[in-house]
């Protein structure tokens, strides 16, 4: 297996940074916001960019974790057990939700991200940030606020490692 750096630590915060302000452009600032990390990769990333935005705004953007595993829909091939009762997101109502990934490939777990949001209530809007976007969708789903589009065959493997999770901060395609 051959590993190709794709994004450093430096590139990873700049893409961080400009999501942080397209998200604040977006909205017109960063009030009724809520960033909602899917786990596992997505919280901490959830977490940066909240940091980043109350660095630029001044303002604590709230932020929540959800856990899809009882959503997907290849819950037999991945899951023995599903996960319920396990998201403890609370006020979306009437709020922007963010749901905030690490990758975005076929779009099945943004589906099931966006279900499992919708079981806890009635955002105004749901988007969508991600920090790669490798193509390949096989949903009718699309990031509003991507970090920097990789091309990608079928065949590799896009690896998001964050210094909270995996000790170190970079963005590896992995090619066989």
């Amino acid at each position: 297996m051959v590993y190709k750096t794709l994004l450093d630590e430096t590139a990873m915060n700049r893409a961080l940074t400009r999501i942080a302000h397209e998200i604040i452009e977006a909205n017109k600032g960063a009030k009724d916001i809520i960033l909602v990390g899917i786990e596992t990769r997505g919280v901490p990333l959830a977490y940066r960019l909240a940091e980043k935005i109350k660095q630029i705004e001044e303002v604590e953007v709230p932020v929540e974790k959800i856990n899809i595993a009882f959503y997907r829909d290849d819950l037999e091939k991945k899951y023995v057990q599903p996960v319920a009762g396990d998201n403890n997101v609370h006020d979306i109502n009437d709020k922007t939700v963010i749901l905030v990934d690490d990758v975005i490939y076929t779009g099945r777990t943004v589906r099931a991200a966006m279900d499992a949001v919708m079981d806890l209530g009635r955002p105004s809007y749901i988007k969508l940030a991600t920090l790669i976007d490798r193509g390949h969708r096989e949903l009718p789903i699309r990031p509003d606020f991507i970090g920097k589009n990789i091309p990608t065959s079928k065949k590799e493997i896009v690896h998001v490692r964050l210094q909270e999770i995996d000790g170190e901060n970079h963005v590896l395609l992995e090619t066989k």
